[in-house]
């Protein structure tokens, strides 16, 4: 009695830390197709093949922005099969100093695989630490970013690049540093931002002027 109360108790510790590292709950069927015409699942007999498929992801983005890089998703908006599965496919394209800026994914994790050129990666620990772990990848190169912190891919080579990422979440959703602090709708106050970041409130002015054009 006593030997299965410990396998019943390890085996709920385990399960309240595989919920406390935000894995998403399993399906409770084979698929759930997502429905566009409502938040029910799609009649099993009505789904197909294309449901579960999305080509061109072979194409790179246009990178002619002021970032000079390109996102292109593959997520349950543009594969409906995905519905449930807590999976997300983004493709990244860089110009030659292409830039994707500071952010966070608030519900997932992010494994990132190059597939052409250089990049500059790197996430930032939590407070008080604030800990930079940055690394240059080249080719076939595999780097990891934790849920929640703030990360950044920035091309560090001569040419093009490109790079291919998996987040194990169908919404893992995306803050953008900067435009999260000085693009605000209706924008935080001047005296705020001017005493967080020890700058002038003329400094806010032209910061903020970058998002309210």
């Amino acid at each position: 009695m006593a030997s299965q109360i410990l396998v019943i108790v390890s085996f709920l510790a385990i399960s309240c830390s595989l919920a406390a590292a935000g894995i998403e709950p399993g399906p409770l069927q084979d698929f759930c197709v997502a429905d566009p015409t409502s938040s029910a699942c799609l009649d099993p007999k009505l789904v197909k093949p294309d449901n579960f498929f999305s080509g061109g992801f072979h194409v790179p983005g246009n990178t002619s922005n002021p970032s000079g890089s390109s996102v292109t998703s593959a997520s349950v908006a543009q594969i409906p099969g995905l519905n449930t599965l807590g999976l997300t496919l983004i493709r990244f394209d860089f110009a030659q100093g292409g830039l994707v800026t500071p952010h966070i994914h608030p519900r997932a994790s992010e494994i990132l695989t190059v597939l052409e050129g250089s990049l500059l990666v790197g996430f930032v620990s939590s407070f008080p630490e604030n800990r930079l772990f940055s690394k240059v990848l080249e080719q076939g190169d595999v780097f990891v970013f934790p849920i929640g912190l703030a990360h950044f891919l920035s091309n560090a080579g001569n040419g093009a690049a490109a790079a291919i990422a998996s987040l194990n979440s169908q919404n893992p959703g995306f803050i953008a540093i900067p435009s999260n602090i000085f693009g605000t709708n209706p924008p935080i106050g001047d005296d705020v931002l001017a005493k967080a970041y020890n700058v002038d409130k003329s400094i806010v002015e032209k910061l903020r002027a970058q998002f309210h054009s």
